[in-house]
């Protein structure tokens, strides 16, 4: 774990705050580099995202705040930390409903196909961001009884509990956010309908968040005998179902990948390479 990624002169940069900037670099850059294949603007898609992280992150940040509210009215000095406590299902609901929003009432387009396109753009985003948790110790795991090959040990200046051994349920979540972006890319060109692309992350993601929960130990709200979050994956296992159906029923075409056709100019290169050899 590497709390502080490196320093320059008195200033610390922060591993989670490099993870993220990567997360949020590697997210929009698969993104714009798939889109030209699926004859999707770049630029379009580009401004998307942008929106989309900008209200992303809000949504994540307010969310933290709403889980956390009595230690935000114990305290309100937590308001003030912008740079830790974000909830990944309030940025996954703002981060969504914003670029549709982009989509559909500002450039009057179809929406459904970019959503499709970016939904391994935001797992490969959590990878990132889960590995900056991994550095700086948060939503970390419950102790291990024994000592066991896969168990962590935080350094005390992380947010971890440190010295004892931990499920390493950041690398835990982060393998599987890398597994899911795959999965994705992969059924892209093979769902039958506009939005099921949609309908499987929030499937696949939903279950494996609703998992990984019994093995944190980190403070994250309840609501009866669940956590927060688990909480939430009920619901989001159950819309992406009852989505998965509806986008069949409605039956729009799904993204498929363009063939990219030679065009005169190239055909003419190859005439006199071929020529010349």
């Amino acid at each position: 774990m590497c709390t502080v990624f490196f320093k320059i002169g008195s200033i610390s940069i922060y591993g989670y705050g490099v993870m993220m900037a990567l997360g949020l670099i590697s997210a929009v850059g698969l993104g714009c580099w798939r889109a030209k294949y699926y004859n999707i603007d770049p630029d379009v898609f580009f401004n998307g995202a942008f929106w989309g992280i900008v209200f992303g992150l809000l949504g994540a940040k307010v969310m933290y705040w709403i889980v956390e509210i009595r230690e935000v009215i114990a305290n309100p000095r937590i308001l003030l930390d912008v740079g830790s406590g974000f909830v990944v299902y309030g940025g996954l609901i703002t981060g969504i409903l914003t670029p549709y929003f982009y989509f559909t009432k500002v450039k009057k387009g179809s929406t459904l196909d970019k959503l499709d396109l970016a939904m391994p753009s935001i797992s490969i985003g959590q990878f990132f961001g889960r590995m900056g948790c991994l550095m700086a110790g948060c939503c970390y795991g419950k102790a291990l009884d024994s000592h066991a090959w896969y168990g962590m040990v935080f350094p005390a200046e992380s947010a971890a509990p440190h010295g004892i051994e931990l499920y390493p349920t950041q690398l835990m979540s982060a393998i599987g956010n890398l597994l899911l972006c795959g999965f994705l890319i992969f059924m892209t060109d093979r769902v039958r309908y506009r939005g099921q692309v949609v309908s499987l992350y929030m499937i696949c993601y939903s279950v494996g968040r609703f998992l990984i929960e019994y093995l944190r130990n980190d403070p994250r709200g309840t609501v009866g005998i669940f956590s927060t979050s688990q909480f939430i994956s009920l619901i989001m296992f159950a819309g992406g179902v009852i989505l998965w159906f509806v986008f069949k029923k409605v039956g729009l075409p799904p993204l498929r990948r363009v063939r990219r056709e030679t065009s005169a100019e190239e055909a003419e290169k190859i005439d006199i390479n071929a020529d010349e050899a």
